[in-house]
Formats: structure tokens, sequence, C-alpha cells
């Protein structure tokens, strides 16, 4: 117990353990800056400039030293070390010259973050009673309300506490030293403890509000590396990651890496995948393999959308220390993709706790009482427009593309609506779909059509298709199986439906690179804005050479889309207006992008129209006629440096409200390799 001291006081003993020692003559005590104030301004400054975090040593106490505050100040505060604090003077009262006491009032200010988790060594109070003070009596204070952002950003713990402050003989100003200048009717015998409750991750959810990220029950299967000896280690991971699809080489490397009784994952599924069911003795029959039960936030599958929705898991030590506080070590956090864009709204805040407890020599929390809550706000939903039906076949139809990149894209034109973006398994993560950047070949002759329409030509215009074509001094030919009924002079329309180059590139004088540009903005292709999602909007070079801008108007040379880019194109098309694609469906920015400074035109929109009919009733996409297809456009594109030249594969097409596009790396021709896999994508999906 602490009550007021004699002036001849050598030690003042403050519970648990703590001796404050105090000056013989306490009028002798340092002055604050060397100075002797009239007024107790400075030293209530110094007070808590030292509380804040700033130096105590020198701000003169009666009841303790400088050092000995400053070293309870650390023991009481040690769990909330890691929060930010301030500390002003709100108030100091103007003594006479006669008076030898004066007040003040601090306002502390410790900002709570929104993902915090509680220390290592806090304790979890049992009881609320009430600590009694048992210190100099003090005017009693009351936390301020509870702070609970609604956005996930950081709360504030506010309060104020009393100072009593004596004049000395010297005339200097010390502080009168009370617990209760740190905390609200803090003891001697209390500590400060931070416990936090976890908020509920909020789910990302599809069309029709399905859950597509969501916790979910799952396995965990990875090399425990207590039950089997060292000179096995790489033979087993090895066998492990070959059995999983994984990289066998990076996880034995991994598993090598990892300490001497650690169980090393390898990847985590949901509990009824096939690795798990139907590999569970292969894995069994691997020395040290196992298989762990938990619950983690996964998508329907291993790979649903995974490089668009991303994954959940413990956060980095990377994302811990760019977090400033933040977020901590065992935090669950997203760590790519859209889970670890919108992070803050899906994690929501938690819950937070500041208690002040008296512990027994055992340290077992004997009374304890509430400074300040904070409930947990559960996070916010993330609502997309994907389709989980029209994913699910949109992977379906590409795993058996296993040689090389491939996607498919599906986007509802009245709305913008993505309602799938897949990527063949040899993407290898990457979201091909909405940010790959490739050729976009002869499905670019939508644009280009479009171009030449603004110059005057018409579906009924004839042009000339030749085998070739000399532009700049490069030649130009046809794809290898372009029909040969289909040469020599042309309606556009049917040059268009049976995609001859050199009929495009010999107009390319009646339309500038800068014409180009603006068609396929008008479309949607070739500018810059933010969708919320890894998007690649492409790009269309305003000003090329002859031989490039020759080559661009069949979507060569530096043109360069996303798969995503082309099914806009259709959409835009099919809408008569640009389309913007939309995955966030309550993304408030897309109301507020431009529009096209030359804008797609009715009459234009039904001329190109009439172009990719003729695809479907005469020419490349004849095949996609039976599943109810109304327009449509093949494409591919040469790249590389081989001999011969590998060509990208390409079909867009149309039916309904629902525009779709397949894009295959390495293909024969759009006809021969992107068209079949777009078929059978529609016959499983009808949209």
């Amino acid at each position: 117990m602490m009550g007021r001291v004699s002036r001849r006081s050598r030690a003042v003993v403050m519970g648990a353990g703590l001796a404050l020692v105090v000056p013989a003559a306490l009028g002798g005590c340092d002055l604050v800056g060397g100075s002797k104030p009239a007024t107790p301004d400075a030293t209530v400054k110094a007070l808590a400039d030292g509380l804040a975090g700033g130096d105590l040593t020198k701000v003169p106490f009666d009841g303790a030293t400088g050092a000995n505050v400053a070293a309870f100040m650390t023991t009481v505060t040690a769990d909330l070390k890691d929060l930010k604090r301030t500390v002003k003077v709100t108030q100091v009262s103007k003594p006479n010259a006669n008076d030898s006491k004066a007040t003040a009032t601090l306002t502390f200010v410790w900002t709570i973050p929104a993902s915090l988790s509680s220390p290592a060594a806090t304790a979890t109070a049992t009881g609320t009673t009430t600590g009694t003070a048992t210190t100099t009596p003090a005017p009693t204070t009351t936390p301020a309300p509870t702070t609970t952002p609604a956005d996930g950003s950081d709360g504030l713990w506010t309060y104020t506490t009393p100072v009593g402050l004596t004049r000395a003989q010297d005339t200097t100003w010390h502080v009168a030293w009370n617990p209760t200048i740190i905390a609200p009717d803090l003891t001697t015998s209390e500590r400060l403890t931070l416990t936090t409750a976890p908020a509920k991750r909020a789910d990302i959810v599809g069309a029709n509000n399905v859950p597509l990220m969501t916790e979910r029950a799952t396995a965990t299967v990875g090399i425990d590396k207590t039950r089997i000896p060292a000179a096995s280690l790489a033979a087993s991971a090895t066998a492990l990651a070959q059995l999983a699809g994984s990289d066998p080489a990076a996880y034995a490397a991994q598993v090598a890496a990892a300490g001497s009784k650690a169980f090393v994952p390898l990847i985590t599924v949901r509990a009824d995948d096939a690795l798990v069911t139907e590999q569970a003795g292969a894995i069994a029959a691997i020395p040290g393999a196992s298989v762990v039960g938990g619950k983690a936030v996964v998508g329907p599958s291993p790979t649903f959308a995974r490089s668009l929705l991303g994954t959940v898991g413990e956060a980095t030590a990377e994302l811990v220390q760019k977090s400033n506080g933040a977020l901590h070590q065992g935090d669950i956090v997203g760590l790519s993709g859209l889970e670890q864009r919108y992070d803050i709204q899906l994690r929501g805040t938690s819950g937070v706790t500041v208690r002040a407890v008296v512990k027994d020599t055992a340290g077992k929390v004997t009374t304890s009482r509430d400074l300040f809550t904070r409930p947990a706000t559960d996070g916010k939903p993330l609502q997309l427009t994907m389709d989980a039906t029209a994913q699910t076949v949109a992977e379906a139809v590409l795993q058996g593309v296993t040689t090389t990149p491939a996607a498919i894209v599906a986007i509802r034109p009245s709305t913008g609506e993505i309602l799938a973006s897949a990527n063949g398994p040899a993407a290898k993560g990457i979201a091909l779909g909405t940010s790959g950047q490739v050729a976009p070949g002869s499905t670019f002759k939508i644009v280009t059509a479009l171009a030449l329409l603004r110059a005057g030509l018409t579906p009924d215009s004839i042009v000339s298709c030749t085998p070739t074509f000399n532009a700049g001094g490069r030649i130009f030919k046809n794809y290898n199986d372009y029909p040969p009924d289909k040469v020599g002079n042309i309606p556009l329309r049917t040059a268009f439906a049976n995609s001859c180059n050199t009929a495009f590139i010999s107009n390319n004088a009646k339309i500038t690179q800068a014409d180009l540009a603006s068609a396929a903005a008008a479309l949607g292709v070739g500018v810059d804005l933010d969708l919320g999602f890894p998007a690649y909007l492409g790009s269309v070079p305003t000003s090329a050479g002859s031989t490039e801008h020759a080559a661009s108007m069949i979507g060569q040379a530096s043109v360069l889309v996303a798969p995503m880019d082309m099914a806009t194109v259709a959409a835009s098309v099919m809408h008569a207006a640009v389309v913007r694609p939309r995955l966030i469906a309550d993304n408030p920015a897309i109301a507020g992008f431009p529009t096209p400074a030359t804008p797609l035109q009715p009459a234009e929109a039904q001329a190109l129209q009439s172009m990719m009919g003729a695809v479907v009733s005469e020419g490349s996409g004849r095949s996609l006629a039976g599943v109810g297809v109304t327009l449509a456009k093949s494409g591919t594109a040469e790249y590389g440096t081989a001999t011969p030249l590998k060509t990208h594969a390409w079909m867009v097409a149309g039916k309904g409200d629902l525009a779709v596009v397949v894009y295959v790396e390495d293909g024969v021709s759009g006809a021969q390799t992107a068209a079949p896999l777009l078929l059978s994508f529609l016959q499983a999906y009808g949209g």
C-alpha cells in the first residue's frame, strides 16, 4: 500500500517487489530542462512526453524517482508494448502565487489495430472482480466508449487520468506519484493485460450467393520428419510430391530445410478431395507421409479459380513486417489473389479487451476488471459475379489441355459480368484468362473491321484476297488451311468470315494506327482501368511503322490482349456499346469509367454482328452453329522464333446473353484447336 510519504523517507514499497527510491530532500530533485518554471506546465508536459515513451528520468516526482516510474510503466504495460500510444496534456490548473498545489489532466490514446493477436504471455482473466486502489485516493476516471470501426480500420482506446502536483521549496513543480496517472484507478499490484477474440473471416461468394471461398473441412498432406530416418527424407518427399502433382525438387528442398521434428505440409485440400480419398493407400505407403485433418478457407476444388481467388493462410514474415503492427505471427490472412487484395474487408476486426489484473505468486489471476473492450466484427463477404457452374465446367473442359497454357473466359454482354475465367493446368497458377498478354491474331479483325467501317467500307464492299501481300517489304500470307475458293475479289463479309489476312492488310492505307487504337477503345481494349481484380485490358499502339501497322491489322506486332479482352470485344458487339468486364459485383468504380472517345454506334454494331454471323453460317465457326452460337470469330497468331513459327489458337463466340473466348497458346488454328473446346463448354453450360 502506498500513501503519502514523509519528505525524510528513503524508500516506498510499491507492490510486486518494486521499491521506489525517494531522495532525502525532494526539494533538490532535478528540474525539467534545468529551469525553474513558475507554473507546472513544463513539468506536466515532460510527464506526458515521458509516459508516451520518452524520458521520465528528469521528471521531478514526489514519492518516486523518474527511473522507478519508467520501470513501473514498462512492467505494467508489457502486454501493450506493441500498441502505439500518445499522451497529451488536456488541462492544467493555474495556481496563484501562494498556492502549493495544482492539478492536471492527461489524455492517453492507444491505437488498437484492426487485426491484433494476444501476446504469448497474456493470461486470460477468470473473473470480473474490481480491484481496489491502494494508493492515495484520486478522482475516479472512466475509459472512453468502445471504438469498433466497421471498415476494418484501427480503433482508439482513449481515456483521461488525473495528475496532482506540488510546488517544492525551490519553487519547482513536482508530480505527486500515483499509479492512476497511467491508467484509470490503477493500483501498484495491478498489471494491464490484452486478450483478443478473432473475427470470423467472411466468404468470397459468387452468383446466387454460392460460397466460393469458405471454411471447409480440409486435409493437409505432408511429411512428418519424426517418423522417418533422415536418409529417407528425399525419397519420400519426392514420391509424395509426384503423387500430388507438385514440384518434387522444390518440396524435397523444403523438407530438408525444416526442423528435425517438423511436419512439412505439401498441399492442403478439401477433406473429400480425391488425393486423400482415392490415394489414401498410396500416401500411407510412403514412409513418413501423413494426412492431418483441419479446417481452412479454401475453394470448391484445389484448382477452382485459384489464380484469381487466391489463398488464405498464416501471415508470412514479409506480410507481418509490411503491416506496421497490424499483423502478427499466426494471424490468418489472404496470401494472394482477391483474398489478399480484399483482406481487410474479409478479415474483419478482431475483438480486444484490456484488463487490469492482479496475480498471485503462482501467476494465477485473482482479480480482474475491464478497462477497454472492442467486440469482434466479422468480415464482410466479397460478392463476385462468377457462376460456380460455369467456372467448374470451364475448368473441366481445360483439364485435358496439359501441354500448353489455355484459358476460357465467359462474359454476360448485358451486364459485363464475368461468369467464368478458367486456366488450364499448364498455366501454372497464372491468371492467364484475365491478365495474360498475348497477340490476339485474327480475332482482332473485329477491331480492324470497325476501323474500316468508319473509313467508309461496308460488309458488302469488295476487297482483294490474294495468296500473299507485300507491306513495307514483309510478305504476309493467309493461314495454311485458308479455303482456296475464297480468294480473289470478295465481299468484306466473306473475307472476315474466312479470315483472309491479305484482304485486311491490303486496306491498311485506308486507316491509321491511331484509328485502330480508337476502334479498339470503342470495344473495350487498350484502356487503363482498375477493375478491382488482376486484369490486363490490352495495348494497341497509336503509332507504328508501315510493316508494324500492317501486322497490327491482323492482331500481331505490338498488339497485346488478355483472353478476357477478346470476350469483351465480342460482348461489346453483341451489346452494341462498350462493355466493362465486371467480376466484383458491387464495384462502384465501373459506373464512373469514361466512355470511349468515339463510342460504338448502333449501325456499326449491326454491321459487325452481320460479319461475325457469317463466321458461323459460312466461315471458320461453322462447327458452333449447332449449339445456338449466332456470331463468332476465329484467330491464329504467330509467335516465337521456331521454324515454322508456333501459333496461338483463338475462338470467340456469342450465344444469347453469353460471350465466350477460348485461347490456346500452341495450336493448329482457331477452328481446329480452340473451337472444339468452346463447343464442349457450351454443350455443358447453357448460360
